[in-house]
């Protein structure tokens, strides 16, 4: 439970850097830059401290990688501009945790208590109350459609990513190997680095060119933030995202990162001044409501087994 909060807090961080950074080099240059640095300082890790390309898993990491990153961010990226931040994130962490669930229960087998169910219920509808879009949300029918798409494909990408990272694990630990987080990141990274060198050539190539000139010194700006942003959110984030789903269901591990946005507008608030509104600041409250239940249920159920096992 501690790693899927310590989750929520590093992409909280990541957001804000990755806006600040996109805005110095452009999104695209400023994500490609961002996963470049992670996997670098993921392989020092995973190569000196970690397991490296060991393990049975590495085949489902590699295309949880490909599959999160990959559809995951691709499709997000395409709802974003299309209906906007806040519904991308909502359709994307609202459907995603679900999904992950029934994917885990079919596939691997995973069942989740009722009580860890009505929980996460909680912490989604708090996320739903405080991202919703205000009314008179001015877009074509088309284009809304068209993002709507996007981002319940962004939900399958993470779902998808969340629940192979989940048999990854399993089959590493059939082959004798216990897979940190930082080695399990490192193992997803490389399909996800792949994958967005593929969507930033394509995106070059059929995007019509910028001629505005662009500041000489926008790397010295920018770079502090890239590796603020390949720290707290491919690497740390992505690390203890990694290591929450080694030993917890994705069903439970994904409401609680769900919260990231709204931790998002916490931080915010501290670091840019940003004030929330009255209904982020409910719709808070009833996440945090929720993610402090599913942690009290999920303590006392291990400490009710672990009285039966004594």
């Amino acid at each position: 439970m501690l790693a899927s909060f310590l989750t929520t807090i590093f992409f909280s961080l990541s957001v804000i850097f990755a806006a600040r950074s996109a805005r110095v080099l452009g999104g695209q240059t400023a994500n490609l830059a961002r996963i470049c640095v992670a996997s670098v300082l993921l392989a020092l890790w995973a190569h000196i401290f970690g397991q490296g390309l060991h393990g049975g898993g590495l085949p489902w990491f590699f295309v949880s990688g490909v599959i999160g990153f990959g559809l995951g961010d691709m499709s997000l990226f395409g709802a974003l501009p299309r209906i906007g931040p806040r519904l991308a994130i909502l359709i994307t962490q609202c459907l995603a945790a679900p999904i992950a669930a029934i994917v885990e229960w079919l596939w691997l087998g995973t069942t989740v208590r009722a009580v860890d169910l009505a929980c996460a219920t909680v912490i989604l509808a708090g996320v739903a109350v405080a991202l919703a879009p205000d009314h008179g949300m001015e877009v074509p029918p088309r284009t809304f459609w068209i993002g709507v798409l996007f981002g319940v494909g962004s939900a399958l990408g993470q779902a998808g990513g969340a629940v192979l990272s989940r048999k990854a694990n399993e089959a590493a630990a059939l082959t004798g190997y216990v897979i940190d987080g930082g080695t399990a990141a490192y193992q997803r990274v490389i399909g996800g680095v792949l994958m967005t060198i593929v969507g930033f050539l394509v995106i070059r190539r059929t995007q019509p060119k910028n001629d505005e000139p662009r500041p000489e010194d926008r790397w010295e700006r920018g770079s502090l933030f890239v590796l603020a942003n390949a720290l707290a959110g491919p690497t740390l984030g992505v690390g203890c995202y990694q290591l929450a789903l080694r030993s917890t269901p994705s069903g439970i591990v994904l409401p609680i990162v769900a919260t990231s946005p709204l931790v998002t507008i916490i931080l915010s608030f501290f670091i840019d001044g940003t004030r929330p509104s009255r209904r982020a600041v409910l719709g808070g409250l009833l996440a945090v409501v929720g993610a402090v239940l599913l942690k009290d249920a999920q303590a006392n159920w291990w400490l009710m087994r672990k009285c039966l096992n004594i």
